[in-house]
């Protein structure tokens, strides 16, 4: 199984400017379309005297839902280079919206796809990335008075993410590889163990910090 696409580590904002235009580029990680548009609907209220505001936005696990926008720059000259550069970082949750001022120089098509290629490049630089992974969330519960020593146990080989005492009991989410339950259990098994595991709930969860 392939891994989940990087995101952004963090938002960002960066500017470049190019024959005496100016190239605001926001770029800002994002879940859905409902926050791409949010995103573009702030920016164009931060600068509501600018001339274009291009935008290009990938979305999904597989980075299938794609999107760019021009703004009023000549066909192809704007989203399009924007929408290259995030698919050459292999990134999805994103959104780019380059903001430009025009300076009086015209820069011809292929300098604005220099220009907004290049804006959202040196945004992704700044921002960096996170890898991803997929795991297996998988509960196990025991007794109270198990529970001490089987966290200790679990602490030492497994990635507990949380850990619940109850008067129902104890449990614990433990954050295995794919189709690792199985070792799980030989390994509860083999220390004598005595839990319920609950069914694995496949889940996507950062991998180190930010490259």
């Amino acid at each position: 199984m392939r891994d989940p696409l990087p995101v952004p580590a963090r938002a960002v904002r960066t500017g470049t400017s190019v024959e005496r235009s100016r190239f605001i580029a926001t770029l800002e990680p994002v879940r859905d379309v409902d926050g791409v548009d949010a995103v573009l609907a702030r920016v164009r209220k931060e600068f509501p005297d600018a001339r274009h505001h291009c935008t290009a936005s990938v979305l999904g696990g597989d980075g299938t839902q794609q999107r760019s926008n021009d703004d009023g720059e000549p066909a192809g000259t704007a989203g399009a280079p924007m929408l290259a550069a995030l698919n050459g970082a292999g990134v999805t949750g994103v959104i780019a919206v380059v903001t430009r001022y025009f300076g009086g120089v015209l820069l011809g098509t292929g300098g604005l796809a220099r220009a907004y290629g290049s804006a959202v490049s040196g945004a992704l630089a700044e921002a960096g990335v996170l890898r991803r992974r997929w795991v297996d969330l998988v509960e196990v519960r025991a007794s109270l008075a198990d529970g001490g020593r089987l966290e200790a146990d679990l602490r030492h080989g497994f990635d507990v993410e949380d850990v619940v005492w109850s008067g129902e009991g104890w449990s614990a989410t433990l954050a295995l590889a794919p189709d690792g339950t199985g070792a799980l259990a030989a390994h509860l098994a083999a220390g004598g163990f005595a839990t319920e595991l609950g069914a694995p709930r496949r889940a996507v969860r950062t991998a180190g910090n930010a490259t």
